[in-house]
């Protein structure tokens, strides 16, 4: 067990227990609780606490005679489903709009404010610059998806805000205010949940999160856009096919987005 994480053992136990049923283990059955404390290192009633959250998820069945096994919520491979069709995305911006246009959106707030020092940087902007900052709580019918932070520069921002941001990506609401997208630049790490963001998202404090940094550009290289997004791992993947190429001494990887899985 992880001593420094600031976080409950049964809690770190029940996140690898899920990442472990995520990826198609435990086919015939999670070992008893007797096996899994000795494996962890813990007391039987701490198994047992991250078995009730995992049960609690509906990601486990515990019955009497059968013992404890995965349930159908948690295959090996877990296909992105919406409205009974598979979200097939080409590209980074495709997977942006799609998504958006798939899911379900709260917007949580949305004003005019000054430009913290950071965003005024990303934006190209003089520090203090107007520009609108919007938190929106995206889901799918199994729940939240990410809590997502965005700021525009107010000038291309004056024919939206907090009624359209509720109907419609703000991709297609900048393009409708004439911008035309071009590219984006994304960094993706890893945050544990805090309470503003545990309670938006309907995880633990202390929960594991993709955390998602995006600037996006128009078709002549000015920032338009700055993203900051909060997803649930378990409800949101991003894939992307590796390919080998360059000579035999110099081979290198060249990556290309295949698309996003979210549920």
């Amino acid at each position: 067990m992880n001593q420094g994480l600031p976080l409950p053992k049964y809690h770190q136990i029940y996140l690898v227990l899920r990442e472990q049923l995520s990826e198609g283990r435990f086919a015939d059955g999670l070992p008893g609780e007797v096996a899994l404390a000795g494996q962890f290192g813990v007391a039987r009633v701490t198994i047992r606490k991250a078995l009730e959250q995992l049960a609690g998820e509906g990601l486990i069945e515990r019955a009497p005679g059968r013992g404890t096994v995965p349930t159908r919520r948690a295959p090996a491979v877990r296909r992105a489903e919406v409205d009974g069709s598979r979200a097939q995305l080409t590209g980074l911006l495709e997977n942006i709009v799609t998504m958006g246009l798939a899911t379900k959106v709260q917007v949580i707030d949305c004003d005019v404010i000054p430009a913290p020092e950071a965003v005024a940087e990303a934006l190209g902007l003089p520090a203090g610059s107007p520009v609108q900052k919007a938190v929106r709580v995206r889901s799918t019918r199994e729940g939240p998806l990410s809590l997502i932070t965005t700021h525009v520069p107010a000038a291309l921002a004056k024919g939206f805000g907090r009624r359209e941001l509720a109907k419609k990506p703000l991709l297609i609401l900048l393009e409708e205010a004439g911008v035309r997208i071009g590219h984006a630049t994304q960094t993706i790490s890893a945050r544990l949940a805090d309470a503003s963001s545990a309670q938006h998202l309907a995880v633990n404090v202390g929960s594991a999160l993709l955390a998602v940094t995006r600037l996006i550009h128009d078709d002549q290289g000015r920032p338009v856009q700055w993203l900051h997004g909060l997803y649930r791992p378990d409800r949101y993947q991003y894939q992307m096919q590796l390919s080998r190429v360059g000579s035999i001494d110099a081979k290198v990887w060249v990556s290309k987005a295949l698309g996003a899985q979210f549920h």
